[in-house]
């Protein structure tokens, strides 16, 4: 039933982990600014606890691009937490704090095609990428 996952083209899944990173490292840079900026509470409409993730956001969100960019399995594997709980997070701050709408917040909905991109072809690209561990022969 995968094995179709198994036969995508690798220039595909290259060129997938490298739309990722390059938009994984602008949100880093989002948040990196916003840090420099604000400090560690740059929305102050929101609670700490969420401010403080997506200050978080400056270091995962860099971390998983290198890794992306390096063919690391971990890679996707961070990328698809940072998707799902920074959609999460910001599903709520639209919904529960500034009573806004998924069609009223355009940050919003850029956010959920990326979430769909990077969780709709993790189960490609982790076939063809390396784990964690693996020394590639030019490492060694």
């Amino acid at each position: 039933m995968t094995g179709w996952i198994h036969r995508a083209p690798g220039w595909a899944v290259a060129l997938v982990c490298a739309y990722a990173a390059v938009l994984l490292c602008v949100g880093s840079i989002a948040h990196v600014t916003d840090l420099l900026r604000h400090g560690l509470r740059p929305y102050t409409w929101a609670p700490l606890w969420l401010n403080l993730y997506w200050s978080s956001l400056a270091l995962f969100d860099t971390l998983a691009a290198l890794l992306l960019l390096r063919g690391r399995r971990l890679g996707v594997d961070l990328a698809c937490l940072i998707m799902t709980t920074d959609l999460a997070a910001n599903w709520y701050a639209v919904y529960g704090i500034q009573h806004s709408t998924f069609v009223d917040e355009p940050g919003l909905q850029r956010l959920a095609a990326f979430a769909v991109l990077v969780l709709g072809t993790a189960p490609f690209a982790r076939r063809h990428l390396r784990p964690a561990l693996a020394v590639s022969p030019v490492e060694r």
